[in-house]
């Protein structure tokens, strides 16, 4: 950690601090700064950005610490310090924003589904509002009936009641900044001990999380589409700044 950039280094701290203080006031850290669904009145405008500094576990925060510095650290000699801030925090942004879009789709969607087996809207806000749902649905007797609606209301509330929270959005967009400017630097995963070119693997890992953000497969609280979300204003950005690479940054 000698030589790394002091901006890499405060964003570390920034990340271990809030790590500490999640481990000692657990539900106070995650109810102010996770991200909740908009619709939700535990969701507050600052968790769009506190949420990139929150973590669930140490394991979480070491790998996305190990990755913002051996990736980050490099991208600081073609960006700059302040350049390199931006590109962070924008991507963390593109993160949130194609996450969220997400949510709102299968949200509206399920609501949609159950207006059109007669439920209203309204009922339905009434029970994701309620601090007990299953007394609120005992009030709708015919959602007792209808396993069909009973299920679409299962995936509603829980989208309603989600948090979301890390720095891997922010990091998947370094990583597509580091295979912009190392495109033959091998890498590899802990689960696959075999180095492959990051023009190669990085690729690979966005369409993965696609493919896993799409089917559920794996069944794990994994944002993937924010990964995808990162990675995509990544690459828009290094699209946008490789033309004017003269006035933006060098290789």
């Amino acid at each position: 950690m000698m030589n790394t950039p002091k901006i890499i280094k405060h964003l570390i701290l920034i990340n271990v601090i809030m790590y500490l203080a999640t481990s000692l006031r657990p539900g106070l850290m995650y109810s102010l700064f996770a991200m909740h669904f908009p619709e939700n009145p535990d969701f507050h405008w600052w968790q769009i950005v506190t949420h990139m500094f929150m973590h669930g576990g140490f394991w979480h925060i070491l790998f996305n610490m190990y990755a913002l510095w051996a990736f980050g650290s490099p991208l600081i000699m073609h960006f700059g310090e302040k350049r390199f801030l931006v590109f962070y925090f924008l991507s963390g942004l593109g993160a949130i924003a194609l996450f969220l879009g997400v949510q709102y789709y299968e949200f509206y969607g399920y609501l949609h589904q159950l207006e059109a087996m007669g439920f209203s809207a309204s009922g339905i806000f009434h029970i994701l509002h309620s601090a007990d749902p299953e007394g609120a649905v005992a009030k709708i007797p015919a959602l007792l009936y209808n396993s069909s609606a009973m299920a679409l209301l299962a995936k509603m509330l829980q989208i309603y009641h989600m948090t979301m929270l890390g720095a891997s959005g922010a990091i998947y967009g370094i990583l597509v900044a580091f295979g912009f400017f190392y495109p033959r630097a091998k890498l590899m995963l802990v689960f696959l001990p075999y180095p492959i070119e990051a023009r190669y693997f990085i690729p690979l890992l966005i369409l993965a999380d696609i493919f896993f953000g799409i089917t559920n497969y794996l069944h794990l609280p994994i944002a993937h589409f924010a990964h995808v979300g990162g990675a995509l204003t990544g690459l828009l950005l290094m699209w946008l700044w490789r033309k004017h690479k003269d006035e933006y940054y060098y290789y």
